[in-house]
């Protein structure tokens, strides 16, 4: 899977004319698509035969079409996430596990992006001042909470380990304040005490951060 993506993401980088090397997947949607036309084309000349071969033929025809639908949802994927790879200009493997590690935690692809981007511009090493690190930037405090593969200050540089842990931390977040995502980006950024602490005084705990990050979402230069 990853080699396919990489292959996506160089072609687009170097702009080369596309070559016909189709993978596995395309090629597995190729013959499927083939048996669904040829079982259609058996279907309409027997269409007046017996109660048996229709039979059969509805076997061919279901599978194959549960199986297009299956690789036509994959190559959508593959495609969103390449597109993803170029608008960031970062590595496909990279946009492939945010997509993925966002929808296994309930967030919104592109909010998962803005997030990261706005953390820490998809620098794994980053570190802020006051010590969070990673691609969401993460304090260790907040990590151990949530204990994924017995979380340390080290394990929050693993990409995967990172962005499954800030995303389930915005997923709590979002839960809290029943799906709003202005309170809990808010939240994320200032802390969910903070945040009802001015709600209960009656002031607005905006300070920047949500813009940034909605801004943020919608490519690599803004």
């Amino acid at each position: 899977m990853q080699s396919l993506l990489l292959k996506l993401q160089n072609e687009i980088e170097s702009r080369k004319k596309p070559r016909l090397d189709l993978g596995p997947v395309v090629r597995s949607a190729i013959v499927g698509s083939l048996l669904v036309i040829t079982a259609f084309m058996l279907g309409a000349r027997t269409a007046s035969s017996s109660t048996g071969s229709s039979s059969v033929i509805r076997a061919m025809v279901e599978p194959a079409a549960g199986l297009g639908d299956l690789q036509s949802v994959e190559i959508a994927r593959l495609k969103r996430i390449t597109e993803y790879s170029s608008r960031y200009e970062i590595p496909a493997d990279m946009a492939e596990r945010i997509v993925d590690i966002a929808r296994s935690e309930g967030i919104e692809p592109d909010l998962a992006f803005g997030l990261v981007r706005a953390e820490s511009e998809f620098n794994h090493r980053a570190v802020s001042r006051v010590g969070a690190v990673g691609l969401t930037q993460l304090m260790p405090s907040t990590a151990k909470y949530f204990r994924v593969n017995g979380t340390n200050r080290h394990n929050l540089y693993d990409r995967d380990t990172n962005l499954r842990i800030g995303f389930r931390y915005l997923k709590t977040l979002l839960d809290k304040y029943d799906g709003n995502v202005r309170l809990a980006l808010l939240a994320y950024n200032r802390g969910p005490e903070r945040v009802d602490q001015l709600l209960r005084a009656g002031h607005n705990p905006n300070n920047g951060y949500v813009e940034m990050v909605m801004k943020k979402r919608s490519g690599r230069h803004n």
